[in-house]
């Protein structure tokens, strides 16, 4: 990973470089820069519509009870792709403007948090094959979820609202928890 931030911080600028003198002596020189300047004021314009939408989003699903792992992936791609739009330069503005807006946004959050969890499982230790027990990694087929058409290991699919049955376990059975008395604690 750091050879391939090290050849993104080489590649990138001389790319942007390159880009910019291109333009430049198509469309002219001050013409150039005031599109740099325009495509700056506007990502701004939409990072901060985007964020905004972000943070409702966020406190909704805190609000809600539910793991904000959407929206704080929305967060983390409008943060990223806000940053590379204000960066002078059309191959940043241009991957800044994926990240930002939502149908793109939408296309490439999926991709962005089965790789954070393939990451997090291989961290802990777990085998490749453990991914499709959390639902992970799986092609998505119509509507199943967010980790594809099996069920989690806990029997529910990731996201869903299934009810858990109170009971308790004894020696490997399961043995239901008896009803109780109305005003019973």
């Amino acid at each position: 990973m750091p050879a391939v931030l090290t050849l993104l911080f080489l590649v990138v600028p001389l790319v942007e470089v390159y880009l910019i003198v291109q333009v430049g002596q198509a469309v002219g020189a001050w013409t150039t820069v005031a599109l740099l300047l325009a495509i700056s004021a506007l990502g701004a314009w939409v990072v901060r519509r985007e964020g905004r939408r972000a943070w409702r989003g966020l406190q909704a699903a805190l609000r809600g009870g539910r793991a904000p792992e959407r929206e704080l992936a929305d967060g983390a791609m409008v943060l990223v792709g806000g940053t590379l739009l204000l960066t002078p330069g059309f191959l940043t503005d241009a991957v800044g403007v994926l990240l930002v807006l939502p149908p793109t946004r939408a296309l490439l959050r999926g991709a962005l948090l089965r790789w954070l969890a393939r990451r997090a499982l291989r961290a802990a230790g777990l085998p490749p094959e453990a991914a499709r027990a959390f639902g992970i990694g799986g092609r998505r087929r119509g509507g199943t979820g967010a980790g594809g058409a099996h069920a989690g290991p806990w029997g529910a699919r990731p996201g869903s609202r299934e009810r858990v049955v109170p009971g308790e376990v004894v020696e490997g059975e399961v043995v239901d928890r008896p009803s109780r008395e109305p005003g019973e604690r």
